[in-house]
């Protein structure tokens, strides 16, 4: 961090934009900070889940997460800078093998529900994938490093299988889809 806010206002970004961490500025409005703030409000949603009580290892991988995505969020706040690696994706995809063995195998679509914390995993996935599409969208116009879009992709999945284990863990079962349900 290049400096430390000693003041929280600054009033240089009245007019509609803002600086980007390499000092540039831009327009509140711009694919770059749309993105940023995208990630920004997962990295919130997360930390909402957060204050459920999940269980140890859960908060944990959701910690860590948090992490990542202030790195993300670096990444994106410097034009050219990419420090998301391919391990960090490879550590969202060991760990989304080992935690969906554990689970019953899919035969529906379910709904986002069960347990209030298993819907906030579920709210924190559709943000996810939100960030995502925000991402994709910058890449269209600017350079973004592949890891920060496929870390993305492994989180939003992550999130999913992280509803289905604590709907588990608190003796709900998954939500299961009811096809013309209510034709």
């Amino acid at each position: 961090m290049g400096h430390r806010l000693s003041k929280i206002y600054t009033r240089t970004g009245d007019g509609g934009d803002t600086g980007l961490g390499d000092g540039s500025r831009t327009r509140k409005d711009s694919p770059r900070i749309a993105a940023l703030g995208e990630i920004d409000e997962l990295n919130s949603a997360i930390g909402v889940l957060l204050a459920e009580p999940p269980p140890e290892k859960i908060r944990a991988i959701l910690e860590s997460v948090q992490h990542d995505l202030f790195d993300l969020g670096g990444d994106v706040s410097i034009p050219g800078r990419a420090t998301m690696t391919e391990d960090q994706v490879k550590r969202l995809e060991a760990l989304l093998d080992e935690l969906n063995s554990a689970l019953p195998r899919l035969k529906e679509f379910i709904l986002p529900g069960g347990t209030r914390a298993a819907s906030l995993a579920h709210l924190a996935r559709a943000v996810c994938r939100r960030a995502e599409r925000s991402i994709v969208t910058l890449s269209s116009s600017e350079k973004v490093a592949d890891p920060a879009r496929i870390y993305l992709n492994r989180l939003s999945d992550l999130l999913f299988v992280l509803a289905r284990v604590l709907n588990r863990e608190g003796s709900r079962g998954d939500v299961l889809w009811q096809q013309g349900k209510n034709r």
